[in-house]
């Protein structure tokens, strides 16, 4: 009978989804006691625990639900490497006030300067400020659009992209677009317009995006709607994974 309120307890704490709680009551209640501490500093010790591993546990569904490729911080992005690009900017970026103000941010430079990263790093930094980010590359997306009009859900996905507080675009410009491909991915943009937070990561300046969607129309009216209310980031530069691969086949070797 001893061990019916503790029983109780713990099936209430499990029905009110307080994990925390249940898991700390005990060990914390014992410090507390220890310490001369009173009921209400030992209730406000447990809360705080609670919330805190509530807001670690929605942050990591965030980035589970974003699909990133990898979950990179922009505390690993060396910024010295790359003196083109305006790390102030990125900092200040990182804030996410673009994403409630629905601004757009575009990475532009040659492969390998990290672009990918500062992508995944600012959607890293927009999920631990509790907004949702979807992540994909340009041709995946288009990918999965055509298959989603070819089965006749694509409305659907269209509302699923929009819901996003945050989409990342990686690679646009890497595979070119076919007619179709590019009037679907116009569609995405257009439709979050004024609406969400797009950012776009491109090896080729905005002269040459009409070689992605074939269509110099299309491309202006694009590039209207995308750089209204737009962060530029200049990428240019060496290519940092090449510059580590020539650092490693330059390392001196270890003497057997």
């Amino acid at each position: 009978m001893t061990d019916t309120p503790q029983l109780l307890l713990a099936h209430h704490l499990k029905t009110l989804k307080l994990p925390t709680f249940l898991r700390e009551y005990d060990k914390l209640a014992r410090q507390c006691a220890a310490e001369g501490a009173d009921h209400v500093r030992y209730l406000v010790r447990l809360a705080e625990l609670e919330l805190i591993d509530r807001e670690r546990r929605m942050v990591e569904r965030r980035i589970r639900q974003a699909r990133f490729p990898a979950v990179k911080s922009l505390d690993a992005f060396d910024f010295k490497a790359l003196p083109s690009l305006n790390k102030m900017l990125v900092v200040e970026l990182a804030r996410c006030e673009y994403v409630e103000r629905r601004e757009n941010i575009i990475a532009l430079g040659n492969s390998g300067t990290g672009k990918t990263h500062i992508a995944l790093g600012l959607g890293l930094a927009a999920c631990q400020k509790g907004l949702s980010v979807g992540f994909t590359t340009a041709a995946a997306l288009v990918h999965e659009l055509m298959e989603a009009r070819d089965e006749k859900r694509l409305l659907r996905f269209q509302k699923q992209l929009a819901k996003y507080s945050l989409l990342i675009i990686d690679e646009l410009g890497f595979v070119p677009l076919s007619k179709t491909g590019a009037e679907l991915l116009f569609e995405v943009f257009s439709q979050r317009y004024e609406r969400g937070a797009t950012l776009v990561t491109s090896n080729l300046p905005f002269d040459e995006w009409t070689e992605i969607f074939g269509s110099e129309r299309l491309t202006g009216a694009l590039l209207d709607r995308l750089t209204h209310h737009v962060h530029i980031l200049e990428m240019n530069g060496e290519s940092y994974r090449l510059n580590q691969s020539q650092k490693r086949r330059k390392s001196p070797k270890t003497p057997a």
